[in-house]
């Protein structure tokens, strides 16, 4: 996948395109699905499959106080979006220069000129430019001016079992904010992961048993506090496990992915204050990790966090902990 981090760097005379605009935050099952549709009707006419994305997220700039936390930080989204098969990604500096452009000045510049659009896929409730005061009708009316064509998609989830659950990053924040993984990673087609760096901490699992990787500088959004099962990944593959393909066969040789049990939130057994992440990864007191970047996959909450009386009650929840990871995570 080519990216183009500025509408200047898209090579003269590129096209014709299929497009699609959105921020593909988690780049979840719906994300992809819009995705799969740009890159059928791109392979079927000639053409390119590009979706223009924006870095910060809008709300960011727009609003802060109340702006959304990321799902994915902007590494994995774009490794996820390439995973998808696309030909290119723009990823546009949003600013409020941007944001001040018209409909019509947004069209022309970025769909017309600057991609070569032949056909524009986008949801039914799209909005863009200046006070967002582009709407589907808008885009069609210039797409017949430019003579693009239009697709409009329809929201899309999963209707089977209890009603119908949208696909979408609003349903993935509740279900992350719940402690959820099992769900989320329904909706995102994939187990929801946080990446950062290995740093030092207290060296209190060390003392217990369980040494742990403590991560900081993370991006992705942390899930509620207690104790998970999951994975470890570490290595140069910048993208998540759970979506490789053969083609990845040489980058995974030089990956690790390895069990964990992985704790969130604050350690109240021993008065902690301060949110931590950090992942013991089963049966394995040798590995040094410290300043490596490693990513942690979220499969199945365990439990809530507990404040236990004393050491003894700790390792020996710590020990069920690490049980049970190991036979949900079949190691």
């Amino acid at each position: 996948m080519q990216l183009w981090t500025d509408l200047e760097q898209v090579p003269p005379g590129f096209g014709p395109s299929v497009v699609t605009i959105g921020n593909f935050d988690g780049v979840h099952r719906g994300h992809q699905a819009v995705l799969d549709r740009i890159l059928r009707l791109a392979r079927g006419d000639g053409a390119s499959a590009v979706a223009v994305t924006f870095e910060p997220h809008p709300s960011a700039v727009h609003r802060p106080e109340s702006a959304p936390e990321l799902i994915t930080g902007l590494e994995d989204r774009l490794a996820l979006m390439e995973r998808t098969g696309l030909d290119a990604t723009l990823l546009v500096h949003y600013t409020l220069d941007f944001a001040a452009q018209t409909p019509e000045e947004f069209v022309s510049r970025y769909l017309v000129d600057g991609l070569r659009a032949r056909t524009v896929v986008v949801g039914h409730d799209v909005r863009f430019g200046k006070q967002n005061a582009g709407t589907l009708a808008t885009m069609v009316e210039l797409g017949g001016q430019h003579g693009f064509e239009v697709v409009a998609i329809e929201d899309v989830g999963d209707s089977a079992g209890d009603g119908h659950q949208r696909w979408s990053s609003t349903a993935v924040r509740a279900l992350l904010a719940e402690g959820d993984v099992g769900q989320a990673a329904d909706v995102l087609g994939r187990p929801h992961l946080v990446r950062g760096t290995v740093v030092h901490g207290d060296a209190r699992g060390r003392e217990l048993g369980f040494p742990t990787a403590n991560l900081g500088d993370i991006t992705g959004l942390v899930p509620a506090d207690g104790v998970y099962a999951g994975w470890l990944r570490r290595g140069t593959s910048a993208t998540c496990a759970s979506l490789a393909t053969p083609a990845d066969e040489g980058a995974r040789g030089q990956e690790e992915i390895l069990p964990a049990a992985i704790s969130v939130g604050t350690n109240p057994t021993f008065d902690g204050v301060e949110r931590r992440v950090e992942a013991y990864v089963l049966d394995r007191t040798d590995l040094d990790l410290y300043d490596q970047t490693v990513v942690l996959e979220f499969v199945a909450h365990l439990r809530p966090t507990l404040r236990f009386d004393g050491i003894e009650p700790l390792i020996a929840q710590m020990n069920d902990d690490v049980a049970r990871s190991r036979e949900i995570l079949r190691t």
